[in-house]
């Protein structure tokens, strides 16, 4: 369920610009945030309105954007009956969005505010998908090596050259969010879903805000989710349309595990009997039915990718030349 509040007062058609905000977890005042990012927007000629889409239990926080919305700022706040990941906050906003190029914005300082225009000169100059990347990056040493070590992670399972996919800061055409799919907590990977779907994207160098800079640690259990996350999306980007070639050699790597350790046993004259010829032949046992099911799912996907596919188009036209 959701629940729209406040106006716009750019209800017309014409409408070019739409800044989509999700309030989730840990906020900054949303009335500053707002104020600080309009500025630079107001000096151009765009039309534009801001998208707060927001979680329970900020009220004090709406309260202060219903105030600027009656006094007429481009301000628009949707309120959802309950907690949802980072992706479906902003699919709620893009199909109430009517700005032909679309913004995310996080709900905290990334980059600096006069430099959101650039993104959306470089949209309205022809490109898909542009991102902001933080540099020259004034971290602190902690923050730095994180960077480092999640960014060569990407590189090395799932390809690609981004550089800041934690910043946040987007402009693109309306078209490229309505037509890429991502789930879960996985938004800040959306320029590599936006690659599958058939979309070009940019990275360009913007200062990093000052307020962007402060060191953050977090949890153990939020660095394994991360490790969790790009399996998934190794997985997903990669073996979507054929999960065989992923599924296959896993099933086979451990079918020769299994019958090496087989084979090894009874070479040495342990099994059947013995106890470590007993554990030997459990073992290979084990890792041979492993890897018979590891083959049985990735068949099972490929008779479901099969069956999908004459329902799903993976492929996207850009341009009809006769």
């Amino acid at each position: 369920m959701t629940l729209e509040l406040g106006l716009t007062s750019h209800p017309d058609a014409g409408l070019q610009v739409s800044v989509l905000v999700p309030v989730w977890q840990k906020p900054e005042s949303l009335a500053a945030l707002y104020q600080e990012y309009a500025r630079p927007l107001r000096q151009r000629p765009w039309a534009f309105e801001f998208v707060f889409i927001c979680e329970p239990g900020f009220e004090a926080e709406i309260r202060e954007l219903l105030e600027l919305a009656e006094r007429g700022e481009p301000i628009r706040i949707l309120q959802v009956a309950q907690q949802l990941d980072e992706s479906r906050l902003y699919n709620a906003a893009a199909e109430l969005a009517r700005g032909e190029v679309i913004v995310t914005l996080p709900g905290y300082r990334r980059i600096e505010a006069e430099q959101v225009p650039r993104l959306i000169d470089r949209v309205f100059e022809g490109r898909d998908l542009v991102l902001a990347r933080r540099w020259p990056r004034r971290d602190a040493w902690i923050n730095k090596v994180q960077n480092r070590v999640l960014h060569w992670l990407i590189r090395w399972t799932l390809g690609g050259t981004l550089r800041d996919v934690a910043c946040g800061v987007r402009a693109m055409r309306r078209e490229v969010l309505l037509k890429t799919p991502v789930y879960g907590d996985s938004f800040r990977f959306f320029a590599l879903f936006a690659g599958q779907a058939g979309f070009e994207s940019v990275e360009i160098d913007t200062p990093q805000h000052p307020g962007d800079r402060r060191a953050r640690f977090y949890r153990p259990g939020l660095y394994f989710r991360r490790l969790v996350d790009l399996l998934g999306l190794f997985v997903i980007l990669r073996f979507t349309s054929r999960p065989l070639r992923f599924f296959g050699p896993v099933g086979m790597t451990l079918i020769s595990l299994g019958l090496a350790a087989l084979v090894a046993s009874i070479l040495v004259g342990l099994a059947p009997v013995g106890g470590l010829g007993r554990i030997m032949l459990l073992t290979g046992i084990f890792l041979i039915v492993l890897g018979v099911q590891a083959i049985a799912i990735g068949l099972i996907g490929e008779m479901m990718v099969f069956l999908q596919a004459p329902q799903q188009t993976r492929y996207r036209i850009v341009e009809r030349l006769n």
